[in-house]
């Protein structure tokens, strides 16, 4: 399977889907290339460094959002991708990309979908919600993306522990690490492996 990540920052998805490509545990799958719509965008370092071809392609540097998604989509469609991964992008999706790649758009959000999701929440945004409401669980998901924001059939899901006195970024990073980098890389090789299909809006995984 080839898969497409686009990422807007750090890439700290994108390293852990490299890592488990490598070490096997995500299956018959390789990065024909990382797309960013930010050229200082540290994970088009991480490509560099793993052999990956990088490319950038920002709104900026296009007259008009319906050129950037022209520009954006022709772009994507030459490397023949089987699968899109958005790890960490902050673009949206131009909806004439997600009618073309139906269910083969994956997104990571960082709350356990419904909570905390939709418009404005992303980022530590996210995290800041939680908090704030005080709930003791939080967690990520990883869905097919739709034409909504955060509203497309849910792959997987992985709980973690909110403890006293985190801050934002602490919970951030402890997401990261104990949800995000493990059901990302799960999805994935569950995708490659056949094991997802989409009955009624839901997803039914089979191993």
């Amino acid at each position: 399977m080839k898969i497409a990540v686009c990422v807007s920052g750090g890439g700290t998805n994108l390293q852990a889907i490299i890592d488990k490509i490598e070490s096997g545990e995500i299956h018959n799958t390789e990065i024909a290339v990382v797309i960013s719509n930010n050229k200082n965008a540290y994970a088009l370092e991480r490509a560099a460094k793993a052999g990956i071809e990088g490319v950038c392609i920002s709104p900026k540097d296009y007259a008009s959002r319906a050129e950037f998604n022209k520009a954006f989509l022709d772009k994507l469609n030459s490397y023949n991708v089987d699968l899109v991964v958005l790890a960490g992008f902050l673009v949206v999706i131009p909806e004439e990309m997600i009618r073309q790649y139906r269910n083969r758009i994956i997104n990571i959000h960082p709350s356990l979908i419904p909570s905390f999701c939709g418009t404005g929440y992303y980022g530590l945004k996210v995290h800041e919600g939680a908090l704030a409401r005080g709930v003791k669980v939080t967690g990520a998901t990883c869905h097919f993306v739709d034409e909504g924001t955060d509203t497309g059939p849910i792959i997987l899901q992985k709980a973690v522990e909110v403890l006293d006195g985190d801050t934002p970024e602490v919970l951030q990073r402890r997401v990261m690490e104990e949800a995000e980098w493990v059901i990302m890389p799960r999805a994935i090789d569950l995708i490659a492996r056949g094991c997802v299909t989409v009955v009624d809006g839901k997803t039914v995984i089979t191993e």
